[in-house]
């Protein structure tokens, strides 16, 4: 099933209700990262990891860092968004493949890293900064990637990040920032809620 983007925009809501027992394969699974990943980055860092928690085991782990909430063992897979600290020691490796393909020329990388590295090295809250928006990114990306297949997701904030680093053996430069749950939807969930007006969220100066 593939839907225009704004038709995924108009139609994605937040499924709190899935439907059990329907695992995602492989290929689902790596096609809604492979999306995800093209989300926008600071640089082209893609600081960010994701891990498809599916097994049962797994699931229960992760829930019981959710404060037990049921979607993560009914969804098909619960997403654990990482994003990466101190990614500007990796940049000259991201933006590789942007020279090898004739994108991007060395002197311009090479500006970019002395630039982020700089910028980067000595400021935590920045680097901090860059994870939790390229994570955001790539987690809403996601999303949208779900919406186009045909499937549900919800984002969720309400867990335990320090548990959830220690059950799923996270580096210390990796920072778990949003859990996306991903299934077929039940048919007890709301619909899109309305938003706020225009006006009173818009400025166009």
């Amino acid at each position: 099933m593939n839907i225009s983007i704004q038709s995924a925009i108009e139609t994605r809501t937040s499924v709190n209700n899935f439907q059990p027992d329907r695992p995602l394969d492989d290929d689902a699974i790596a096609t809604l990262v492979d999306l995800a990943t093209k989300a926008p980055s600071a640089y082209n860092l893609q600081n960010w990891r994701f891990i498809a928690v599916r097994s049962e085991d797994a699931k229960a782990r992760l829930k019981s860092a959710a404060f037990g909430q049921r979607k993560v063992g009914d969804a098909s897979v619960a997403f654990i968004i990482c994003g990466t600290l101190a990614a500007h020691g990796h940049l000259r490796t991201a933006l590789k493949p942007s020279v090898e393909a004739n994108i991007m020329d060395q002197r311009t990388v090479d500006a970019w890293v002395a630039q982020v590295t700089e910028s980067h090295q000595d400021d935590p809250a920045l680097q901090r900064d860059e994870a939790v928006r390229s994570a955001s990114l790539a987690a809403m990306t996601l999303m949208l990637a779900a919406q186009g297949m045909g499937l549900g997701s919800c984002a969720m904030g309400g867990f335990d990040g320090a548990q959830v680093a220690r059950e799923f053996g996270l580096a210390t430069t990796e920072l778990p920032v949003m859990i996306v749950a991903v299934g077929h939807p039940a048919v007890s969930n709301w619909p899109q809620k309305p938003r706020k007006p225009l006006p009173e969220v818009l400025a166009i100066v």
